[in-house]
């Protein structure tokens, strides 16, 4: 396997393409479609999919009712942009679930913030502090 393409369930696919974009530092597009959309990165490479809950009939996307989103997921995006992607992250949130520290196991910046669906996520460095 070279590539995986991680799909969550949100509730606005729109909305959330629009928050990711801003936190990666992309250009606003819309995505494909208003139930499914795919963050890529400048290369082509799919970073992250948005799929609408109970759009299709994929069993754990159905609902959001049906456990609570994030629960077991964490999003772990690794930047070469790390002192911007904090300062876009601040703008998007009222505070950040853990404010930027060095990780002792990957020796490597990171912090955590809450989409808007309530996932969990958490953006390190590229390469050690």
């Amino acid at each position: 396997m070279k590539r995986t393409w991680t799909i969550i369930g949100v509730g606005d696919v729109p909305g959330s393409f629009q928050w990711y974009q801003a936190l990666f530092g992309q250009p606003a597009t819309p995505p494909a479609h208003d139930y499914f959309g795919q963050i890529l990165d400048s290369d082509g490479t799919v970073l992250l999919c948005l799929h609408a809950w109970g759009a299709h009939e994929h069993p754990s996307l159905m609902s959001p009712d049906r456990g609570t989103p994030g629960n077991g997921l964490l999003l772990f995006f690794r930047v070469d942009d790390f002192d911007s992607a904090l300062q876009r992250a601040r703008s998007l949130v009222t505070r950040l679930e853990e404010e930027p520290h060095v990780n002792p196991n990957t020796q490597t910046k990171e912090f955590s913030l809450r989409d808007p669906d309530g996932y969990y996520v958490t953006i390190s460095a590229l390469s050690a502090a």
